[in-house]
């Protein structure tokens, strides 16, 4: 923990791909970038995202993603992966970003941010990994990575430390949540026991309760 620090800042614009006989477009892209990069607003100076609708606003303002991780997938694919390959905005090395608790508090920089929810992979991940089935692979390694949520404006560069200045006393971490959607549903239930949750997974855990206890909402 003591070692945690960012390996890269990568930020990237919207831009039109085709990908699968369509143009597409998208933000996913991402590639470091030098300097101090002011964190405000919804997102990274610099960054941005296709559809806000369902990428960005303020529980998605940051994406973090662990450089063991993306290891790992190095080595599943056997190919080089940098910075930046999983659309993060920050690379995080000597932390296990999966294994964050939600709600736990990130200084980083002057920056103070917040964990709060896991990736669900969407379609535009198989186009920045080149691959149309990779996101349910994705989904089912338990590797999501972290959104954060900006509490306190500030800038982030490379080599930042990441010192957890804050943990909750439950144990839901953003692996979880995701093992939840993913494969295992019985597990619902603890994702309520998690406050900083954000406010969609919250209801799309009590209705996963609901219908497991018989009870209607």
């Amino acid at each position: 923990m003591d070692s945690a620090r960012i390996g890269a800042v990568c930020t990237g614009a919207a831009k039109a791909h085709t990908w699968l006989g369509r143009s597409v477009r998208t933000a996913i892209f991402k590639t470091p970038v030098a300097g101090r990069v002011p964190v405000r607003g919804v997102n990274l100076d610099g960054d941005d995202q296709a559809d806000r609708r369902v990428h960005g606003g303020p529980d998605k303002a940051v994406y973090a993603y662990g450089a063991s991780d993306t290891a790992w997938w190095s080595r599943e694919l056997g190919r080089d992966l940098p910075a930046g390959t999983f659309g993060e905005n920050l690379h995080v090395e000597g932390l296990d970003v999966s294994q964050a608790v939600v709600g736990e508090r990130w200084r980083v920089g002057s920056a103070l941010l917040e964990v709060c929810q896991p990736r669900i992979p969407c379609f535009k991940l198989g186009l920045a990994l080149g691959d149309p089935r990779f996101p349910p692979r994705f989904g089912d390694a338990g590797r999501p990575g972290a959104y954060l949520r900006i509490v306190e404006e500030g800038d982030v560069g490379a080599g930042d430390a990441v010192v957890v200045q804050d943990r909750p006393g439950h144990d839901v971490t953003v692996a979880l949540v995701a093992e939840a959607y993913h494969r295992d549903r019985t597990l619902a239930p603890r994702l309520l026991e998690a406050p900083q949750l954000t406010a969609s997974w919250v209801a799309w855990a009590a209705d996963v309760v609901a219908r497991q206890t018989g009870g209607e909402r």
